[in-house]
């Protein structure tokens, strides 16, 4: 339950900073409030995640993949675009990831 959870987390992370960029500096009320209840939905199932996973761990996991995702809706969504160096350094955070939960004894198993 713990990486469910965690996925959790992330997804609604995304969902939350997603709708931050479309308010528009808090200008546009509908997309607030889903910042809003993103975030503290994000929130609420990092805390489960704390519960059986050591919080720098968990942190690295959730912060890590949620970059990496929120760029991709960057890309899609509001038409952002990457240079060379943003990819070297989104591709870095995907290999911590990974290295974190392959090789660490920390990461829930």
């Amino acid at each position: 339950m713990t990486y469910l959870y965690l996925i959790m987390a992330i997804v609604f992370e995304v969902i939350g900073t997603a709708a931050l960029q479309a308010s528009e500096q808090f200008t546009r009320p509908k997309p607030l409030i889903l910042t809003a209840l993103g975030y503290m939905a994000a929130f609420y199932f990092l805390s489960l995640v704390l519960r059986t996973m050591p919080v720098g761990i968990a942190y690295a996991i959730w912060s890590g993949l949620g970059v990496v995702l929120i760029t991709l809706v960057g890309l899609i969504w509001f038409g952002q675009r990457l240079d060379a160096a943003a990819i070297a350094g989104l591709a870095l955070i995907i290999a911590g990831v990974a290295v974190i939960n392959l090789f660490s004894r920390t990461a829930v198993h």
